[in-house]
């Protein structure tokens, strides 16, 4: 009797997945994401505005953005709490429209009153705190597994182009509108990032007969954190170069283009390198797969250590130049992965809760190293601070490198 020809398996073959770029819920979620980033860009830049024009002292200034990290440290591990207690999306919802309402609330005191502006950037900050770890929980409700670095690396390649663009588009902006109107679009970027994302996954938050009180709920968050060795690891390693390689360009390069190469230019053209570079690592990474990721992801986090040693050493401007464009690439081969593994490996109701933790951690210590960086300067030398910085970046991913289950972000075998 004759038998068919045809493979057998051919039946079974999954078809093949479409690009998470035409998927609707996620670019609902990734419009959200970018306009609460694009707001929280704005924010500083529109504030140095008003002091352009004398509507806001430099003394001013700085307690108003003072006040908005103070909103944004208190928020985060509430928010990681908050999202895994109940809905990813409601805690999107709440945080965006806090963060709404606070930009009027800033339109009103311009000029008028300084304790108003200082309590609407806390409330404004707490709104942007809130988001970032509800946000990272519900992309991995939005997005299926094998997609999410895909949808991590769009993400992030918003970002950039954010950052690139948005000086110019606001100096643009500025020409017809005065601060207070563009505070007001602030405002409706937030309520943009409070409204447009759909819902996520039901029932990833953990049920209420399990809960505990707060700090019980947090407690749980860390304890699932360091279940996963890698990930103990790479926040310290993350934490570090944000504290040291991050404040060297934020204090640093600064004084180094001015002192040494007599011009901003500098400045300007390694701030727009790194951005760049930054754009070109998101492209990289949104398609390849290394079989040692978490190698690769640390090997990119410590390309910020090129940062500070250009700024140590007499060299040519376009040395500097290429430096921060090598960092941009390396901060995005580790940031995609890293974010990608934190959804894959944690469990789904602490999600937010660990995120909350990277987020307090390695953006709140930030600061910190910004606090410290010119005393350090100032008592011990450029050079002594920069080279310290260097070691730092090179030597904290590498020594995180060395954890068994930080080749591949994985505690499952390979």
């Amino acid at each position: 009797m004759a038998t068919s020809s045809a493979p057998a398996t051919s039946q079974a073959d999954p078809p093949p997945r479409r690009s998470v770029l035409l998927d609707i819920a996620f670019l609902r979620l990734w419009a959200g994401t970018t306009a609460s980033g694009l707001a929280t860009w704005a924010l500083p830049f529109v504030l140095g505005l008003a002091v352009l024009d004398r509507t806001l002292t430099p003394a001013g200034l700085g307690l108003v953005l003072a006040t908005r990290t103070v909103g944004f440290l208190a928020a985060v591990p509430i928010s990681g709490v908050l999202a895994d207690r109940h809905s990813r999306r409601g805690v999107v919802l709440w945080a965006g429209l806090a963060a709404a309402v606070a930009a009027p609330l800033m339109a009103a005191g311009l000029g008028r009153s300084l304790p108003l502006m200082a309590a609407a950037a806390a409330l404004a900050g707490a709104g942007q705190g809130a988001c970032r770890p509800a946000f990272q929980a519900l992309t991995a409700e939005v997005v299926d597994v094998d997609r999410r670095q895909q949808a991590n690396a769009a993400m992030t390649l918003a970002v950039r182009v954010t950052t690139l663009v948005g000086p110019a588009l606001t100096a643009l902006l500025a020409v017809f509108l005065d601060t207070w109107a563009l505070l007001l679009g602030i405002g409706l970027l937030w309520l943009l990032a409070a409204l447009v994302p759909g819902p996520g996954a039901a029932g990833a938050p953990a049920a209420a007969g399990r809960r505990a009180s707060f700090f019980g709920e947090f407690a749980d968050g860390v304890r699932e954190a360091r279940r996963h060795p890698w990930f103990v690891a790479g926040l310290a390693a993350l934490t570090a170069v944000i504290a040291t390689g991050y404040s060297a360009t934020g204090v640093a390069l600064p004084l180094v283009s001015r002192d040494r190469y007599g011009t901003e230019v500098v400045l300007a053209a390694a701030m727009t390198a790194y951005t760049v570079g930054a754009l070109a690592g998101a492209v990289v990474i949104a398609r390849w797969r290394s079989r040692s990721q978490g190698w690769t992801a640390l090997a990119g986090l410590a390309a910020y250590g090129f940062a500070p040693l250009s700024l140590m050493l007499p060299v040519h401007p376009a040395v500097v130049v290429a430096a921060y464009a090598v960092a941009g690439i390396g901060i995005e081969l580790f940031n995609v992965p890293w974010f990608t593994a934190t959804q894959r490996e944690v469990e789904p109701d602490k999600l937010a809760r660990v995120s909350s933790l990277d987020f307090l951690l390695s953006y709140g210590l930030a600061p910190v190293g910004l606090v410290l960086i010119a005393p350090a300067i100032d008592a011990f030398g450029t050079q002594t601070v920069l080279a310290a910085c260097a070691l730092i970046c090179f030597l904290a991913p590498a020594a995180a490198a060395a954890v068994p289950t930080a080749r591949h972000f994985s505690r499952r075998p390979k």
